[in-house]
C-alpha cells in the first residue's frame, strides 16, 4: 500500500514540476534583489570574474573579490566602484592554498561579514597531453578548479546553514561533463567541481534546506587569455563564446535562481546524446565537431601571476 501511495505522490509531483519547468521556458522567471547580498567571487581580477563584478557593482550587493594577482584584483575593484559599487572589498588569496583560503575567510567574515552569494570561479588550464603534463601543474588544476571549492565552502557556508538563506554558484564547464582532447586534468578537475556541487544541491534540498539556492555553471570554451588559441570547427554549433555574453547569462541565472545553465544551448543535446549512442559513435562525432583539433594552437594565458607582498583588502 505505501508502495502506491508513494508512485502516486512521486508521479503527482513529477508532473507538477514537469509543467513548472515548461512555464518557466514560456514565462520569464521573477529575478530577486541581490541588494545588500554580500558576494564573494573567486577569481575576480580579469575575465569572467571581473564581468561578474561588474555585473553585481550596480545592484546594491556587497562585492568581496579574491585573486591570487592582488594588481588586477585591485583594478576590478575600481572598475567596480565606477559602476556603482559601494562597497567593494579585495583581498589577496591563493585558492589553492588551504591555509590562505581559510585565513582570508576569516578576514572576510571579521570586516565584512557573512557571505550569501558564493561564485566559485577561479580556475587553470594547462592545455597540454596528458603524458607532457608536469605533475605540479596537474596537482594545481585540481587544487585551484576543485578542491579549493570544498574549502571555501566549508569556510562559508556553515553561516548559510544557520540563517537557511544563501546561494552557491560553481563555474565548472561543458568539459566538466563530457571529456575533451588534450584538457585531461582541466576535464577532470571540472567534473569535480561539477559533481561536487551537484551533490550539495542534492543533499540541502533533500534535506528541506529550501532556501538556499544552487547554480552550476557549464559553458563551452570562452574567449578569455585562459583559452587564447582555442578554435572551434563549426562555430554555429559550438561557437567560442564572449566573455560579456556568458557573463549576463549567469549573472541572470543567479538572479532567476537557475539550477543548471549549460551554454551555448546545443550543449544541452550533446550532452544527453553522450549517453545514448556507442563509444565509437561518440568518437565520430567528435571527430566532426573538431574536439580532437580544438587545442592543437592553444597558447593560454600568457601573462604570469605577480607576485604580492601586502593584502590591500580594500579599495580606497
Amino acid at each position: 500500500m505505501n508502495t502506491m501511495v508513494d508512485t502516486a505522490i512521486f508521479l503527482g509531483k513529477f508532473l507538477y514540476y514537469f509543467l513548472e519547468s515548461v512555464a518557466f521556458k514560456i514565462i520569464p522567471r521573477k529575478k530577486k534583489d541581490v541588494a545588500g547580498e554580500i558576494v564573494l567571487i573567486t577569481g575576480a581580477g580579469s575575465g569572467l570574474g571581473r564581468l561578474l563584478a561588474l555585473h553585481f557593482a550596480h545592484t546594491g550587493a556587497i562585492l568581496v573579490l579574491w585573486d591570487i594577482n592582488q594588481e588586477s584584483n585591485m583594478e576590478t575593484c575600481r572598475l567596480a566602484k565606477e559602476k556603482g559599487g559601494v562597497k567593494v572589498f579585495a583581498y589577496k588569496c591563493d585558492c589553492s592554498n588551504r591555509q590562505e583560503v581559510y585565513s582570508v575567510a576569516d578576514q572576510v567574515k571579521k570586516e565584512v561579514g557573512d557571505v550569501t552569494i558564493l561564485i566559485n570561479n577561479a580556475g587553470v588550464v594547462t592545455g597540454k597531453p596528458f603524458l607532457d603534463i608536469p605533475d605540479h601543474m596537474l596537482e594545481r588544476s585540481f587544487y585551484v578548479n576543485a578542491i579549493s571549492h570544498f574549502w571555501i565552502c566549508k569556510a562559508f557556508f556553515p553561516a548559510m546553514l544557520q540563517a537557511n538563506h544563501g546561494h552557491l554558484v560553481c563555474i565548472s564547464s561543458i568539459a566538466g561533463m563530457v571529456g575533451t582532447s588534450r584538457l585531461s586534468d582541466y576535464s577532470a578537475s571540472k567534473f569535480a567541481a561539477f559533481g561536487f556541487a551537484e551533490s550539495l544541491f542534492l543533499e540541502y534540498s533533500m534535506s528541506r534546506k529550501t532556501n538556499i539556492k544552487f547554480t552550476l555553471v557549464c559553458p563551452y570554451f570562452i574567449k578569455t587569455g585562459m583559452f587564447e588559441g582555442c578554435i572551434t570547427k563549426y562555430p554555429f554549433l559550438l561557437p567560442l563564446l564572449e566573455q560579456e555574453y556568458v557573463a549576463q547569462k549567469i549573472f541572470n541565472a543567479i538572479l532567476e535562481e537557475q539550477v543548471y545553465l549549460l551554454i551555448p544551448k546545443f550543449a544541452y543535446f550533446a550532452v544527453v546524446l553522450k549517453h545514448l549512442i556507442s563509444p565509437k559513435m561518440m568518437i565520430v562525432l567528435g571527430e566532426y565537431l573538431g574536439a580532437d583539433t580544438c587545442m592543437d594552437s592553444f597558447k593560454g594565458r600568457m601573462e604570469a601571476n605577480k607576485p604580492q607582498e601586502e593584502v590591500e583588502r580594500k579599495c580606497q
